[in-house]
């Protein structure tokens, strides 16, 4: 009699007042943690759309996360979010209850594209806060080696057994360990060595181009280059291997369309052609593991034992003690009495010295040494990848090899796995 007399009066109601009326019967229950009894209550309170809605949701998600062990209870929770989130005006608050939720269960991926969702839609400064504090979680990938090159392009050279080939960014092959040397990966083609042989492959290992057997070393690939060294000093090559008119002493790298070269005892930095950037006067052009000196329009140049910063067709007055090349985009790292740190392309203090090393940035994080381990700075200069490695290397595409009591690894930032760059 009591529950007809209930249902008599539910249906004599508005909205609103059913509504009401489901809420309070299924709070009642709650408090003695009948949640199982409540979810249909609720479920129907929030069916109505009227007043008290949003009221009614909230209970609902509670007594959802109480019943979460049950099956399909985590899928109604989520489903419950989604739609919150979906509405025009949604507050950051869901947002935020979302991601903290997907970052309880681990899952990460999911929490971070919940918080750019909500940063797009509200700008909540709780949401940009959490997302700032969980942009920067990673994964290493299981494949391991004896050595990696800096990467290029998301790609690197790696070293197992004794021979070597090409990774991308997760640590898979694209070219497997078989060679004595490699170049690195551009445009699909690697240059490669085995014995006296030297030849470029494309990325099914097939030979596209042999080399004249006066070749005796090599370089990295890159902008359509790469140096060769035949009997009279080394020389620009196609990808094909045919070998420019003008030698070198020496040459380095090609990067944003220029290189370092030495001729007549001197270094400077040649474009493709036959022009200098700058004229081969100096004892020396700062180069990268890889060889690559000049990015954003600035190069690092030796002289008397110091370094300038050469940008906009002049030296910077400021000397400094040592130097990292810039990177395509960001930061370059710089040292005065024993310690690194950033400067940008006008040669402005940008971050104090404070490091022990330091690499350039590159994808707006940069390798920084602190107490005898590498680990990774923002823009801001804060440590947001804990110094915890042995070595560690620029980001390209998102990746990172560093080192690890296991070997080479290949680190990557969860929020941009599946070819997001950041």
């Amino acid at each position: 009699m009591l529950a007809l007399a209930w249902l008599v009066a539910l249906n004599t109601k508005s909205a609103a007042e059913k509504q009401l009326l489901l809420i309070n019967q299924a709070t009642q229950m709650m408090e003695n943690s009948i949640y199982i009894r409540a979810v249909p209550l609720l479920e129907q309170a929030a069916s109505l759309e009227a007043a008290h809605t949003e009221t009614a949701e909230t209970h609902l998600k509670r007594a959802y996360l109480a019943l979460l062990e049950n099956r399909g209870f985590r899928r109604r929770y989520l489903t419950l979010l989604e739609k919150q989130m979906n509405r025009r005006n949604a507050p950051p608050e869901v947002f935020l209850e979302a991601a903290e939720f997907h970052l309880g269960t681990s899952r990460i991926g999911q929490a971070l594209a919940v918080m750019r969702k909500g940063i797009e839609r509200t700008g909540g400064p709780d949401i940009i806060e959490l997302y700032e504090r969980s942009r920067y979680a990673y994964e290493l990938s299981w494949l391991r080696y004896d050595y990696v090159t800096a990467m290029f392009e998301g790609t690197a050279s790696v070293l197992r057994d004794g021979k070597w080939g090409v990774a991308r960014g997760d640590g898979t092959l694209i070219i497997p360990n078989n060679y004595e040397r490699v170049s690195s990966f551009y445009n699909r083609i690697v240059v490669v060595r085995n014995g006296r042989e030297l030849y470029a492959i494309d990325e099914n290992s097939n030979r596209i181009a042999v080399a004249d057997t006066g070749i005796t070393d090599f370089k990295n690939l890159s902008s359509g280059r790469i140096p060769l060294l035949s009997d009279d000093g080394w020389r620009r090559a196609s990808a094909d291997l045919e070998l420019g008119a003008k030698s070198f002493e020496d040459i380095g790298m090609y990067s944003d369309g220029y290189a370092a070269a030495k001729t007549g005892g001197k270094w400077g930095v040649i474009d493709l052609g036959t022009n200098w950037l700058t004229p081969p006067q100096h004892e020396g052009i700062v180069k990268d593991e890889l060889g690559r000196s000049f990015n954003q329009g600035a190069v690092f140049i030796r002289n008397a034992g110091t370094v300038q910063l050469y940008t906009n067709g002049n030296l910077t007055e400021e000397f400094f003690d040592d130097a990292r090349p810039f990177s395509n985009e960001g930061y370059a790292a710089v040292m005065k009495n024993g310690k690194w740190g950033f400067i940008d392309t006008d040669g402005q203090l940008k971050i104090d010295y404070k490091f022990d090393d330091a690499l350039s940035f590159s994808g707006h994080l940069a390798a920084v040494k602190v107490d005898g381990y590498w680990g990774y700075i923002n823009i801001n200069g804060d440590i947001v990848i804990s110094a915890e490695f042995y070595e560690a290397k620029s980001f390209s595409g998102a990746s990172a090899p560093v080192k690890t009591d296991r070997g080479w690894q290949f680190l990557t930032l969860i929020e941009f796995k599946g070819g997001l760059t950041l």
